[in-house]
């Protein structure tokens, strides 16, 4: 318990505070920018949503990092610690920068139209998305930086980099929405500029002191400006089915926002999911995603160490904790929802009922996902990514899409049974994620370098 609250406690209150830029965020645009039905809030989670979508698979490299590094630092081996995470950094940027940038700045339109968005939400989503493609490669780069130092056992660094982020964010966020000072009020494009001019400002520390030498990770031994192809194909081996089920994941968000557009009250009820799913529920998945990644850590950082059965009982405490979590926020959304939606604006039908519906299914959601996550995390962290890959295919794939489509096909769909499709799939990913655990042979994943 001890070595599991001292990695995870940075981790859990490091994302809790980047969950909260997105609150403000939307809580200002709820009583600044006027629209119909909130569409400007319903904008934001749909431009989130497909950013994501595209841009996931990246992830995958940081994740195969991640293992690499958590597994080289259980056996103290700095110099390879250093290699792995220049290697990533250097194709991360050559991606982001070189590919995603354009093609997403060019393909927004086609994209957002592709959700079936209504006319009232694209047009607050269109600059925000291409914001997003065209200036988001710090937001990644933070996601690097943070899952690197975590890896390496240093998780007080990116939580001071996070609470810089955050404060950053908001003030920025503040003036650009609004419009104070000077500065004229962009309403969601000033969102998306304080999104990412907040994380330029972390990146650019963060990269100095590994390369100032201040952090065990290292610059290394022998610069280069191309990544080490060997390199990236260990990681690329790890990471890849972590990628593909974080865009199976994502497409399943997608489409489920398109089944959400078949309802009659399409704007207000993705509006209700975007408060209720993407920011309110934020107080459980952030919690979980930092449980998580303690979780991935320990199981690595103890394999290394030759110790997989400590790293296995650190994952199951994490797991409860995660749990524990999610039955009080769980409590809170079932009991004063009407006053959550209050807090972004939302105080008219149909928006208000939708969305007490959405977290009564949330509160429940939320337990199944806080445990589901801490077991991916020590399967993943272990070097066992194809199993959470299937799972996420059959849980979002299959089930989630599945129930909706069968409820669309007969002419019935209404917001409670997309609801209750989401519910199905979060147990479903748990079932399924805690057989795989409880079986013997993911703990020997061979994890290793091509030389």
């Amino acid at each position: 318990m001890r070595s599991v609250w001292k990695l995870a406690w940075p981790l859990v209150l490091l994302n809790l505070i980047n969950g909260m830029h997105g609150i403000v965020d939307h809580i200002l645009i709820g009583y600044f920018i006027g629209s119909e039905d909130n569409a400007a809030n319903a904008a934001i989670g749909v431009s989130w949503q497909v950013f994501l979508v595209v841009v996931v698979f990246i992830a995958s490299i940081f994740h195969g990092m991640n293992v690499l590094i958590a597994r080289y630092a259980g056996r103290q081996d700095r110099e390879t610690i250093s290699a792995v995470f220049h290697s990533a950094l250097l194709a991360t940027l050559l991606l982001l920068v070189g590919v995603v940038a354009p093609i997403g700045y060019a393909a927004a339109p086609y994209l957002l139209r592709a959700v079936n968005v209504p006319d009232s939400v694209y047009v607050h989503a269109l600059p925000y998305l291409r914001l997003l493609f065209l200036c988001g490669a710090p937001l990644f780069l933070m996601f690097l930086l943070t899952g690197a130092f975590h890896a390496s056992g240093e998780p007080k660094t990116p939580l001071k980099l996070g609470i810089l982020t955050t404060a950053l964010n908001i003030i920025i966020s503040s003036v650009l929405i609004i419009g104070l000072g000077p500065f004229p009020a962009l309403g969601v494009a000033g969102a998306a500029l304080g999104t990412v001019l907040a994380a330029s400002v972390s990146c650019i520390i963060g990269i100095y002191l590994i390369y100032s030498r201040r952090m065990l990770i290292q610059p290394p031994t022998h610069f280069h400006i191309l990544p080490n192809l060997r390199l990236l194909r260990s990681i690329a081996r790890i990471g890849i089915p972590t990628g593909i089920q974080g865009v199976l994941l994502n497409v399943a968000g997608v489409l489920l926002l398109r089944y959400i557009s078949e309802l009659p009250d399409s704007a207000a009820a993705q509006a209700a999911y975007t408060i209720c799913y993407a920011q309110l529920f934020s107080l459980v998945t952030w919690t979980s995603f930092g449980l998580r990644t303690a979780a991935g850590t320990l199981m690595g950082q103890n394999i290394g160490a030759g110790d997989a059965q400590r790293g296995k009982r650190a994952v199951l405490l994490a797991a409860g904790l995660g749990g524990l979590w999610a039955c009080v926020i769980g409590a809170v959304f079932w009991t004063m929802p009407e006053l959550l939606l209050r807090l972004f604006s939302a105080v008219n039908e149909p928006i208000v009922g939708i969305g007490v519906s959405l977290l009564h299914y949330l509160s429940l959601s939320g337990i199944a996902l806080a445990l589901n996550l801490a077991l991916t995390g020590g399967l993943q962290g272990a070097g066992a990514t194809r199993a959470p890959m299937f799972i996420a295919f059959v849980s979002q794939i299959v089930v989630l899409l599945g129930v909706c489509q069968f409820f669309l096909s007969r002419g019935i769909l209404t917001p409670d049974k997309i609801w209750t499709a989401l519910l199905l799939s979060h147990v479903m990913r748990l079932v399924l994620t805690a057989l795989v655990f409880r079986t013997k042979g993911w703990t020997h994943t061979k994890v290793e370098l091509d030389r």
